[in-house]
């Protein structure tokens, strides 16, 4: 596939036109590694067409889906909005609030059906929790719009995770130009490691419990295909199996191959006889750190702390490269007590080209998100 407008392609990675990759692209081994292996055979939850969008020097991984509905929320919006809010209800203590919760989940369900949310073009997709969009200021944004919207005209298009804090240039540029934002939820950040979490007292008796656990870090100089299996292992433990299975699945292939092509960069700890217990994978775009990939052994025992430790591999990797830090969503009052502060994410979406009913349910979607999703996630703190 080839399709040009001026300086923007739209392109199958395995099979790129003359011209399609810019001279650097730290974007490329991995584009190219998820086209050959297939997006389904390293995210075992994940189905898409899986294409590259070349406008201007920048190459963003994109992922086009056509309606299909129940894998993870990493390319499905009814997936994020409704699979995932229904089983937070299980969770999270909303009081009294819960039955009314439910019926609005239910409503929004069959809404969001019959709008066609999942038919949807996502744009710089890394099919990770949480996307990170490095230095992009959303400049070209009115030009993708257009383009997109051209080659796909029954789609939506959108962009997962921006916020505020962590792509404030990309969010203001979306909203000038008219993207609906969806709030999607809220995630925890630190801006100055050394000065807002180093210091508090629960981050000193995280380093101390490593201290004292005799347990081995492990930076990953070499990685065998034994250690990828055990890091998808403990990362399925804890994100799959004690969260939620619409978190993306990441197989040991994914694992390796992004260690190989230093996407992500890992770190973990080992006991005495070499037992890979916790690990975190770290990715790095612009200054700011966030880790798609955390796990630990969760049938061991809750005092030998492995999910503190866990965290503390890689705040001490986003201090060593002076890097922000986007910790993404969940355990909330952990990362307050830590420094961390809450901020909304959202998910922006380009609709003007859809018929008036999946614009109208996009609408009042982005309405009721506003107005009863984003106060209750900050009176909460969820």
């Amino acid at each position: 596939m080839e399709r040009r407008a001026d300086r923007m392609m739209l392109f199958d990675p395995l099979a790129p036109p003359p011209g399609a990759w810019p001279a650097a692209c730290d974007s490329r081994s991995y584009i190219e590694g998820i086209a050959r292996a297939g997006a389904a055979t390293l995210i075992t939850n994940v189905k898409t067409r899986w294409l590259a969008l070349r406008s201007g020097d920048r190459v963003y991984p994109v992922t086009v889906n056509d309606g299909e509905h129940g894998g993870s929320y990493v390319c499905l919006p009814h997936s994020a909005y409704v699979l995932y809010a229904r089983a937070e209800l299980d969770i999270v203590d909303t009081g009294w609030l819960q039955p009314a919760l439910r019926a609005l989940i239910a409503a929004a369900d069959h809404l969001l059906r019959w709008g066609k949310v999942n038919r949807v073009v996502h744009v710089d997709n890394w099919l990770l929790s949480t996307n990170l969009h490095g230095d992009w200021t959303g400049d070209d944004l009115p030009a993708i719009r257009t383009f997109l919207a051209k080659l796909f005209p029954s789609h939506a298009i959108a962009i997962r995770s921006i916020d505020s804090w962590s792509s404030p240039a990309l969010l203001d540029a979306a909203r000038c130009d008219g993207w609906r934002l969806l709030a999607s939820r809220q995630i925890w950040v630190t801006a100055d490691l050394e000065k807002d979490w180093q210091p508090r007292r629960n981050a000193h008796h995280d380093a101390r419990l490593l201290r004292r656990s005799g347990l081995v870090i492990d930076e990953f100089a070499d990685m065998c295909a034994a250690d990828a299996e055990r890091i998808a292992e403990l990362y399925h433990l804890l994100y799959v199996g004690k969260y939620s299975p619409l978190n993306p699945v990441f197989s040991a292939a994914w694992v390796l191959m992004t260690w190989r092509d230093g996407t992500l960069r890992y770190r973990g700890v080992r006991n005495a006889d070499g037992t890979l217990l916790a690990v975190a994978g770290s990715l790095v775009r612009g200054n700011v750190l966030t880790p798609p990939v955390v796990g630990y052994d969760t049938v061991r025992p809750r005092a030998e702390g492995l999910y503190r430790i866990a965290t503390l591999l890689f705040t001490t990797m986003a201090q060593e490269r002076g890097a922000r830090l986007n910790g993404s969503a969940g355990a909330a009052q952990f990362k307050r007590n830590r420094g961390a502060t809450g901020v909304i994410e959202y998910m922006a979406v380009a609709a003007d080209h859809l018929p008036w009913r999946r614009r109208a349910v996009l609408g009042l979607m982005a309405t009721v998100l506003d107005r009863l999703a984003v106060p209750m996630m900050k009176r909460r703190r969820l």
